[in-house]
Parts: C-alpha cells; structure tokens; sequence
C-alpha cells in the first residue's frame, strides 16, 4: 500500500492534515455533482455520493455512508434487533420511489460488526461497520466519503450538513421520498453536555441550533453522515446517533464522533483503507472533544433517529 508522508494544506480558517492511502484520497470526498432532515430541503441527484439507503423487507430504517468500494459506516443501534440476511444497501439512490433511480445499485450484507463497547441506554460507541455482499464500482453518483482521522477537531459554530430519509416531523411515521439535506452547525460537547444535563462522552459530536430549532436530523436518519467540506473534499465527522425531540431548541442532535474510530475501523478494513483526514477549524476550544470525562449516564425521553 502506497502511505503519503504528511500532506499540508490551508484553505481559510481550516487546517487539513492528510496522511493515509493514497488511492482512498483520491476519490473520497468528492461530489462533482453538488453545486453547494428537519427543516432541510431536497437534493439533486448525485449530490451526495456516498449515501446509502439501508432497507429491510422492502423499508427504509436506516442510512449510512459508503467509506470505500466494499465498506459503509453506520449506526450501532440500527442493528439490534434485526438479522443480517434481511438487509439490502442501496447505494446512488435519491428517491425512495422504486425505479426511480436510473443510477442506483443494491448490494446484500455479508457482515455487520458493531463496536464491542457500544453502550445501550448511554448510547456511548453507537457505531458500526457493514460488509457489502460484492464490491461497487465508483461513479459520479457513488463515491466514498473521506472520513476525520484521529486528533480532528471541529470547533463550535463549524458549519455541517446532514442527509437522510428521516421523518420532517418528530413523531411522524411518513418518509419523505426524496433524499433531504440541512445546514446546521457544530455544538460545543460543553453546551450539549449542559443542555442534555450529562451524558455526552468524548465520543460524541453534537450538531443544531440552539435556542432556535427548526433543522435537526430525525427518525430515519440514524447512522447517516454529517459532513463538512474544505476546498474540494468532505469529510465525515459525524453519524447520527439519537436526540431529544427533533429540532427542538433546547437539544442539539448527538452524532457519534468518527475521529474516535479511525484504528477500530482499519482494525477491520485492512486493505483499501478508508480515506483519513485531520480535519481542524478554528473557534472556541470548547469544540475540543477531551473536555469532558467519559461518564455514562441515562439520558430521559431520548429518542433514536
């Protein structure tokens, strides 16, 4: 496998430090498509290339996001309780209108692993990896996402997308047919851990409008990705993971924090890794996640997205 040494770039306030396989980098992250949920709007077709829409029995339960030719990054809890043999992954789908999708591939699961520490009510490490039955073949509307590598840091107000099929109203059982995106911008893991009153690990990213409301992710979209760009690259540092209520003003989503992972995912990918980048933007340092000690606690009325 070819390593780069460390590579070094400043596009305004954000720092990318980018070390890992080269031919992961050279496609990850990219959406030649995109020219630029809860209170989000619809997407264009290829906007989002590593979505993938995670079905069972012909329903769509949850979302995820490819990170490279034969792996897609997910949510833990999406896994509990249902089999494997069950699954299908939709990959280059925008609607959830059957045939729709002019270009769309399906692949089946042949194996699903969840992090062994992942901790059910805290929903610490809700993170999970799934094998697709067959390799997919890249296109402008299946791409990997590039994902943070350990040691990134996104600091408050760092502004982020999130995509989904997810319900537009919390509580509501109707998903939307078109794939949604929202602007939304991070939380400091201090005032999400305020606003929740305990409970927000070192593994944990939060993302919403406080005081405001109105775009959140929501049921549906679990194990989905937030992204942030800079300059021409994505990159991952979210999956959404749970929250009170949907864009309400008092609670920010919660995401697993990808950064955490990057040796427990090439723990299990080790061959074409998954493309790693440190991603740093400037702001409060209370954006840093070892703020906080890792201290379980039972979050009331939470709901899974």
């Amino acid at each position: 496998m070819i390593k780069m040494n460390t590579a070094l770039c400043v596009a305004g306030a954000v720092l990318l430090n980018i070390a890992g396989s080269l031919c992961q980098l050279d496609v990850c992250g990219q959406a030649p498509l995109n020219n630029r949920i809860v209170g989000g709007q619809d997407t264009s077709e290829g906007a989002w290339p590593w979505q993938v829409s995670i079905q069972s029995a012909g329903s769509h339960f949850c979302a995820g996001s490819l990170i490279n030719k034969d792996w897609v990054l997910s949510a833990a809890h999406c896994f509990q309780s249902i089999h494997w043999y069950t699954i299908t992954i939709y990959l280059g789908r925008q609607s959830q209108v059957s045939g729709s999708n002019p270009n769309e591939v399906s692949r089946r699961v042949s194996q699903i692993f969840n992090h062994p520490n992942y901790n059910n009510p805290s929903n610490d490490n809700d993170i999970a990896l799934v094998q697709l039955s067959s390799s997919v073949t890249f296109s402008d509307y299946i791409k990997p996402v590039c994902l943070a590598a350990a040691g990134s840091i996104l600091a408050a107000g760092t502004a982020s997308w999130v995509t989904g099929w997810g319900t537009l109203i919390s509580g509501d059982s109707q998903l939307p047919n078109i794939l949604q995106e929202v602007k939304i911008p991070i939380v400091s893991n201090s005032d999400c851990n305020k606003a929740y009153g305990g409970g927000i690990t070192n593994n944990m990213i939060c993302a919403g409008l406080l005081n405001q409301g109105g775009k959140d992710s929501c049921q549906g979209d679990s194990g989905g990705p937030m992204v942030s760009k800079n300059g021409s690259l994505w990159i991952q540092s979210g999956i959404v993971s749970f929250g009170t209520g949907c864009a309400d003003p008092r609670f920010p989503g919660v995401y697993t924090r990808v950064s955490q992972y990057q040796d427990w995912i090439n723990s299990y990918i080790t061959n074409n890794q998954s493309g790693f980048v440190k991603f740093i933007s400037s702001g409060s340092s209370r954006g840093l996640p070892n703020l906080l000690p890792l201290t379980f606690f039972i979050i009331p009325l939470i709901s899974f997205y």
